[in-house]
C-alpha cells in the first residue's frame, strides 16, 4: 500500500472522512425522526476505524483500535462494498457522483487493506 502516490493517498482520505460526514448526518436525522439507528452506528464505527486504520499505514498515527474493532470494521467495510460498487454502475459516466463513488470504493478497498496491513503485525 505504500506505493501510492500522497495525492491518491489524500484522495483516500478526504473520501472516507465524506464518507463519515455523510454517516453522522444520516445519523443526526434518524435519531430526530425516531427511526432505529444501529446499522448507521456500525457504519459510522467501522469508517472511523478504516480511516485511522489508513492513517496509520500511511502517516504512523496512532491507533487505538483493538484487534476486535479492526475485525468488526473489516467486516462491515466489506459488506458495504456491494451496494456502493451498484450506485457506481448505475451512475452515469462523466458525472460527479461517479467520481465520488469511485473514490469511495477505492478508499473501502484501501481501508480493508491497511487494516488487513494491521491485523498481520
Amino acid at each position: 500500500m505504500e506505493h501510492l502516490s500522497n495525492e491518491s493517498k489524500l484522495e483516500s482520505i478526504q473520501s472516507m472522512k465524506s464518507t463519515l460526514h455523510k454517516l453522522e448526518s444520516a445519523l443526526a436525522q434518524m435519531t430526530e425522526n425516531g427511526t432505529n439507528t444501529t446499522l448507521v452506528k456500525k457504519r459510522l464505527h467501522a469508517i472511523h476505524v478504516g480511516l485511522a486504520a489508513l492513517e496509520q499505514v500511511w502517516n504512523h498515527s496512532p491507533l487505538s483500535h483493538t484487534q476486535e474493532d479492526l475485525t468488526e470494521a473489516r467486516k462491515v467495510i466489506v459488506g458495504l462494498l456491494p451496494s456502493v460498487e451498484s450506485s457506481y454502475e448505475r451512475s452515469k459516466a462523466g458525472s460527479p457522483q461517479k467520481t465520488l463513488l469511485e473514490r469511495r470504493i477505492k478508499a473501502l478497498h484501501q481501508s480493508v487493506q491497511a487494516i488487513d496491513e494491521l491485523a498481520a503485525r
